[in-house]
């Protein structure tokens, strides 16, 4: 894929996240995508995040909705304003709150898709709702408000 990922736009400074950030070696670090209105992230989960055998922990889980949330709550604030995400000065958003529904055990061994979709956009705060799916099926979803990112974090 040539495209560049919304996470690949975060100045270095706010790249470091656990779930998406391009600067934390020992991260997640997904990519998240437009795909039409909706939004899309692919991950495949390592052996040792299990929960119990042959499942994914549930913890990965809420981390990757989080992630892909903010990710394409920022994404969405730019298309919102017509800016480009190369644009200043950044939107970055952190979670203000994230719940996760949990409809089916995850596998393991499998690519994991998550699909967005933005809800409301109002302010400085964007909700998304995410669904993963594993193998076609959907597993978990969640809904997250994200907010603006303060000033005070870009330090």
């Amino acid at each position: 894929m040539t495209e560049k990922a919304f996470q690949d736009y975060y100045p270095e400074n706010l790249a470091h996240c656990y779930g998406c950030g391009r600067m934390n070696e020992l991260g997640h670090r997904i990519k998240t995508y437009w795909d039409g209105d909706e939004t899309v992230t692919r991950y495949t989960p390592e052996p040792f995040h299990t929960a119990i055998p042959g499942f994914v922990y549930g913890g990965l889980l809420a981390s990757l909705v989080d992630c892909h949330s903010t990710g394409t709550a920022a994404a969405a604030m730019y298309r919102a304003e017509g800016r480009p995400m190369d644009s200043e000065p950044p939107f970055r958003f952190v979670t203000g709150s994230l719940h996760v529904d949990y409809l089916k055990p995850t596998p393991l061994g499998v690519e994991l898709t998550l699909r967005g979709r933005v809800k409301e956009i109002r302010g400085r705060k964007v909700v998304v709702e995410t669904t993963l799916y594993a193998n076609g099926v959907a597993t978990a979803r969640g809904e997250v408000v994200a907010v603006q990112m303060p000033e005070s974090f870009r330090a």
